[in-house]
Parts: structure tokens; sequence; C-alpha cells
């Protein structure tokens, strides 16, 4: 009975990791159809690659340093219990590999593409990791002490702290110390060029593969069947809801704010889909879509921050707003299933945000500092990534 449920633990999981696989495809075409043609080539190579540097990163440092559990060892050792731990390593991994997936999307038609492979090599094998343990794995003693002080512990079932708003706080410091494209805004920083999205139908494709995979990195974050609970399903529905209906109203119809809303709803519903009530989820999702739309306006027209897809916004802020919204519609008091403070949780969701913008302006500072970040001027201008139009060019 064991083996049949550890058996069946392993196939749940291992089709959650397929549908967070999925997602990657929808990052690609999230900014595909966001950046200008002439750098579509360069959005879907990078995100590939991305998850394969990840994927080594990962393998050989990051899952050690966040669960202690090394891989190079017997091949027996590994495959007890249906190959559980394996599965496990893949399912996490795509999420640790989002990290470099939303980076891409802030710092896109500018950034050098192996100095990128180089960061997210550092940010996936060993930066994300120390924060993922403490959330995750109760590792240096941090749980404990957020327990002692507030009576419960940092809670984020799924990642709106520990994968959305890391990533998002991490690509702040990158897209900063890049700077903005050339030609986005004039020297008194007027916008020069709106840089619209080359295309709406890639773009609306890739929100709706991430929207359905989402289902996966929500539900399936419980990671055996046992735990399973289709609140996190309903909360994880209605708060894209909630996401979409009020990136609409609020963004007037715009369709690059409409299927970023329901983006919002779910990254902001991860940390608290199985605590809310789904009236609460309906909420901390409509939240999110106006937090969404309105600090994407004010970063790109008033502060100057060239986020070519608003993964701060979307990510770094939503995810932080839905770190505080469990700690607000988990209690009881709202109709949530209580067990969760909110000290607890706007520590926790602070202390994410210290570490990865600390973090990111380290690694991409060093970066620039040493063998830059930013491709020249006339590259920018031809294609983000000559060499890889070169190596796809037709021979004459």
């Amino acid at each position: 009975m064991d083996n049949l449920k550890t058996s069946s633990d392993t196939l749940f999981l291992l089709l959650g990791a397929g549908m967070v696989l999925a997602m990657h495809a929808g990052f690609a075409f999230l900014e595909l159809g966001t950046v200008r043609k002439k750098n579509q080539v360069n959005a879907l190579v990078k995100i590939l690659v991305d998850f394969s540097v990840s994927t080594i990163a990962y393998f050989f440092i990051g899952y050690t340093i966040a669960y202690g559990v090394q891989f190079i060892t017997d091949v027996n050792a590994l495959a007890q219990h249906n190959g559980y731990q394996l599965v496990r390593f893949f399912f996490l991994l795509t999420f640790a590999a989002a990290i470099p997936a939303i980076v891409s999307g802030g710092i896109a038609e500018r950034s050098k593409f192996n100095p990128q492979l180089c960061a997210t090599f550092i940010i996936v094998g060993f930066l994300y990791p120390f924060f993922e343990g403490m959330a995750w794995n109760d590792r240096f003693g941090v749980q404990d002490w957020l327990m002692h002080v507030f009576g419960s512990p940092f809670h984020d079932f799924a990642g709106s702290v520990v994968v959305h708003a890391f990533g998002g706080w991490v690509a702040l410091p990158a897209v900063m110390l890049l700077g903005p494209r050339h030609g986005r805004y004039t020297r008194d920083g007027r916008i020069a060029a709106a840089h619209p999205p080359s295309s709406i139908p890639f773009l609306a494709l890739g929100a709706w593969v991430l929207t359905v995979g989402w289902f996966g990195f929500n539900v399936m974050s419980a990671q055996t069947l046992d735990k399973i609970s289709g609140l996190v399903a309903v909360n994880s529905l209605m708060a894209m809801v909630g996401g979409t209906l009020a990136a609409w109203l609020i963004g007037r119809n715009d369709p690059g704010f409409t299927y970023n809303g329901p983006l919002a709803g779910l990254v902001a519903v991860c940390a608290g889909s199985d605590l809310m009530h789904p009236l609460g989820a309906l909420v901390t999702g409509a939240v999110a879509g106006v937090l969404f739309v309105l600090m994407f306006t004010k970063t790109q027209n008033r502060w100057r921050i060239d986020d070519v897809l608003g993964v701060w916004p979307l990510h770094g802020l939503c995810g932080a707003w839905g770190g505080l919204a469990a700690g607000i519609f988990g209690q009881r008091a709202l109709g949530g299933l209580g067990g969760v403070s909110f000290g607890a949780q706007l520590a926790g969701t602070l202390g994410g945000i210290v570490i990865a913008s600390a973090g990111g302006a380290i690694v991409y500072g060093a970066l620039r500092a040493t063998v830059g970040l930013r491709v020249s001027q006339e590259e920018e201008y031809d294609g983000a990534d000559l060499s890889i139009h070169k190596i796809s060019a037709t021979p004459e």
C-alpha cells in the first residue's frame, strides 16, 4: 500500500513538473510578443538556454543548499520510493528556473547573452536556494524564530514571495544597472519611443500557457496526493478572474494590461491559496490587477525604469502583496483557515525582498564591473543578440 501511494505521489508530482515546465514556454511567448520583432529570436533562445543552465546549477548545487540532498550518489539510492526524490527535484527545479525567466523579461532587448547565463548559474545555484531553504525547509532557524516571535511561521504555499517576489526583486537592480533602451527616453526624461508589444497574439498565447500551467504550479505544490486540495484550485481560479477584470477595467481595455491581469492575480494568490476563502482570493487577485497596472505605468512613465515586461510590478510587487494577503485573508475572521500571522508574513516578505534585491545588485553589479552587461548601441539597434541572428540566418 505504501509503495502504491509512493508511486502515485511520484506520478502526481511528475505531472505537476510537466505543467510548470510548460509555463516556461509561456514565459518565452509572453516575452516574444512584447519585445520588438528584431529581438524575438533572442527571447526564444534565452529562455531555453537559461532553463538548461538552471538545471545544471540546481542539480549540482542549489537543491543541496535548500534541502540538504545530494545527487552524487549510487543510482539505487536515487531510485528508492519510485524515484520520488528525483521527481521532487524536477518539480522544484521548474520553480527555481522561473527566477531567470522572470529576470529575462525585465532586461530584454539590451542585455548580453553570456553574462546573463553566468548570472543565472549564480542565482539558481546559490542565491535563490538560500532563501528557498529558509522558507520551505526550515533551514537556518528563521522559521523557528518567526514561530517564537509571532506564533506562526512564514507561510508561502506555492511561492508568491519565494519565487515571484524574489524573481521580481532580483530583476529590479539588473534593470536599473542596465539602464533604458536607447531612444526610449529623451535627455530631459520624456518618453521618446513607446515600444509597444510587437505581437498581441503571441503575448496572449504566453499568458494563456502560463495561466493553465499555474494550476499545476499551485495545486501540485501539495507534493503528495493526500495533501491535494480543491480549495487551492478554486482560489487560483478566483484570483485569476479578479486580476483579469481589475486590470481590464483600470487599464481601460488595453490588451497588454488585460492579459497580464490573470498573471498578477495568480502571482498574488500563490502564498495563501491553501488558506483563503474564495472571496478572499477574488479580492487578492483584484488588488494585484490594479497594483500591476498602476505601478507598471508609474515605473515606465514617471520613474523612467525601462522594465520591458513589467516584471518588477507583476512579480516583485504582486508577489509581495500575495505574501501579505495570506496573512490577511488567511485569518479565520476573514473566512480563512487560520494558522497564519500577519507579522510573520510581513517579516518573511521583507526578508525575501532584502535578500533578492541585495543579491541581484551584487551579482549584476559585479558582472557589469567585469565583463559588462549591455550590448553595444549598434547591436541593440540591429537586434539585441546579433550572434544568434547570424547563426539562424540562411546562408546566401
